[in-house]
């Protein structure tokens, strides 16, 4: 069911001693909350790998995301090409033919949009009560260079265990996140494109339920 989400945050001085690590990654948090502060809309393309490291296998995907915050979101796959996911205010629909043919999974939005993948959200808003923070110093992805945070949960109702975040060393933007979840599935996000605050089309957050699908509520 999960494609996107569940759906991280950065940081660390390499080879300092810990006592002198926790300044320059809390720096790092810091300027990241503040530029995703200053985020209304977003319009994206990213690549998705999941890891199943007890099975030994990998699968990739990649994909469109177009989002309203808090409670509207888009997420379109290129590949595998017509799932979907889609948040539209009211409820979220889980559209996923690739692994579940024949049905959609449809479910309330609640008044403080809780259940909308927002991932940025999840590393970003409370972090002292979710996860205790590492610097892990520099790195280039897609040309741009960023900061690393190590990430370990505090709050065992978090969909990881551990994650690693990579955050814009410019404008404090998360540009790709990898997250160890509980079953231990790893998951590594890369935002290939970003547009911040773009305009966007009420009709981007319909979804039509496809002829002969079955909805599912929970």
């Amino acid at each position: 069911m999960v494609r996107w989400i569940t759906t991280a945050s950065v940081l660390l001085a390499f080879n300092a001693p810990v006592a002198a690590q926790q300044p320059d990654g809390q720096a790092v948090l810091e300027k990241a909350i503040r530029a995703y502060k200053d985020v209304n809309t977003v319009q994206a393309t990213f690549t998705q790998r999941i890891t199943n490291p007890m099975l030994g296998k990998t699968v990739e995907a990649k994909g469109e995301v177009v989002q309203d915050r808090p409670d509207k979101i888009s997420i379109r796959f290129t590949d595998p090409a017509g799932d979907r996911i889609v948040a539209d205010g009211t409820n979220l629909w889980i559209y996923l033919p690739s692994t579940a043919p024949g049905q959609v999974m449809k479910r309330r939005v609640s008044a403080n949009a809780a259940g909308v993948p927002d991932v940025t959200a999840m590393f970003l808003e409370a972090p002292r009560e979710k996860y205790s923070l590492e610097d892990g110093g520099s790195a280039a992805v897609n040309g741009r260079q960023t900061s690393v945070l190590h990430l370990t949960a505090r709050d065992r109702t978090l969909p990881f265990t551990k994650a690693t975040v990579w955050v814009d060393a410019k404008d404090g933007l998360v540009r790709q996140f990898e997250i160890t979840e509980p079953s231990g599935l790893v998951r590594r996000v890369t935002i290939e494109t970003l547009v911040i605050n773009p305009k966007v089309a009420a009709g981007a957050f319909e979804f039509e339920v496809p002829r002969g699908v079955r909805v599912v509520e929970g």
